[in-house]
């Protein structure tokens, strides 16, 4: 194998396709090494959003071989929660005991793309870009770090946190190669900070479309899922970023609409909050998180699919949120409550959007979807599928990415 076809990813959040989350880089590794291009993926042997973490030894490093040209090495790091000190702390693991890699036990990269959020690697990709001779160094930005915790969560500027992450952010928009960013409308934020607009690069999320398999739900799942009403549904994390506050307001204001049902599928911090607030609904229910397998046969079950955020200047940046291309490769109608920043939906044409933060809008904006005839659900949704079969498959990603490596 020439050492000019070997890729390292530093990502600490990276999945495989059993993992139930994190598996970008596993997929687009599919397409690289039909290239002739080796694959070593270095993680985290902890995420709190995967369904199923690793089998890890007790040593820092385990190896798992996935085939003949793609790798991952799971980094031994703490358990945590959903966030605070203990997630930090385990970003710090990482970090560190990435630096004592046996080099000389493993192939030389010609690439390392080092993946953010979080960011902190990206000492290690300049470590080893230094060390082993590396030909190009990538910074891949999922989100932006510090402005999201300045703009969701009220951090000052002067905030110790913001500043560190601050500190990193600068030091790998300058010391890399190159810059790939997943949100579309970040070019002029990441270019003031680089001074070299010329390293910008854009390179959306995409569908694993074909390498997944295409699971059934088990049928206690399926027996929790109404039949016979017209379903709302949403799909992902109950977290902060997905403002889901007002679709659950939005549940309680329509409960007087027998034949529409709301269904929450996943996890996250704010679950408890809100089955707490529905506990004496009838027209709500929350489903588990299921595998990433099974994610399109639930999302069969619904009539239109839901994604919400907050009114933010954070947004303006532009969004990557991947259950987009989730409802869009299972043909489903989107309703989402945000404000217009080209996103999928907006350039598809997939969907409805309403205003954000605002349940009184998702109501209506519920109702005018059930009163379209389906027929013309059904060519509003085709067109959020052929968008992303066109512009979000891995194949069309995978290559964008061999542009920057050769």
């Amino acid at each position: 194998m020439q050492e000019n076809k070997i890729i390292w990813i530093i990502n600490q959040t990276a999945g495989t396709f059993d993992s139930g989350w994190g598996e970008r880089h596993l997929s687009l590794s599919q397409y690289w090494i039909t290239e002739g291009y080796k694959v070593k993926i270095f993680s985290g042997s902890y995420n709190h959003l995967f369904t199923n973490q690793p089998t890890i030894s007790k040593k820092w490093f385990t190896v798992q071989k996935i085939n003949e040209s793609i790798e991952f090495c799971w980094v031994k790091t703490p358990k945590y929660h959903d966030g605070g000190f203990r997630k930090f702390w385990s970003n710090m693991v990482f970090t560190f005991r990435l630096f004592f890699l046996r080099t000389s036990k493993v192939q030389k990269p010609s690439v390392i793309l080092v993946s953010s959020m979080p960011i902190f690697s990206i000492v290690n990709g300049i470590y080893f870009k230094n060390k082993l001779k590396t030909k190009k160094l990538i910074i891949e930005i999922r989100d932006l770090w510090p402005l999201t915790p300045i703009y969701l969560k009220g951090y000052s500027t002067k905030h110790p946190l913001v500043k560190i992450v601050g500190w990193f952010e600068k030091l790998a928009y300058t010391k890399s190669d190159a810059i790939v960013s997943l949100l579309p409308n970040s070019k002029a934020y990441i270019d003031s900070i680089s001074k070299n607009p010329s390293k910008f690069n854009y390179i959306p999320n995409g569908v694993a479309d074909g390498l997944l398999k295409n699971e059934e739900l088990p049928t206690r799942l399926k027996d929790m899922i109404p039949q016979n009403k017209f379903i709302i549904g949403y799909a992902g994390t109950l977290g902060l970023a997905n403002a889901m506050e007002y679709f659950i307001e939005a549940s309680t204001l329509m409960q007087e609409y027998e034949d529409i049902h709301f269904i929450l599928v996943g996890d996250g911090y704010l679950k408890d909050q809100f089955l707490s607030q529905i506990s004496t609904q009838k027209n709500c229910t929350f489903l588990p998180k299921v595998k990433k397998s099974q994610v399109q046969n639930v999302l069969k079950t619904f009539d239109i699919c839901y994604v919400g955020r907050y009114n933010s200047p954070l947004y303006k940046h532009g969004v990557s949120y991947n259950k987009y291309f989730d409802y869009m490769l299972a043909k489903k109608i989107i309703l989402e409550s945000s404000e217009h920043i080209k996103d999928p939906v907006e350039l598809s044409g997939c969907g409805l959007i309403v205003n954000s933060e605002s349940a009184e809008a998702i109501k209506e904006g519920i109702l005018k979807l059930k009163k379209m005839s389906i027929t013309d659900r059904s060519n509003m949704a085709q067109k959020g599928y052929d968008y992303v079969r066109k512009y979000h498959s891995y194949q069309y990603l995978s290559n964008l990415y061999l542009q920057l490596f050769n």
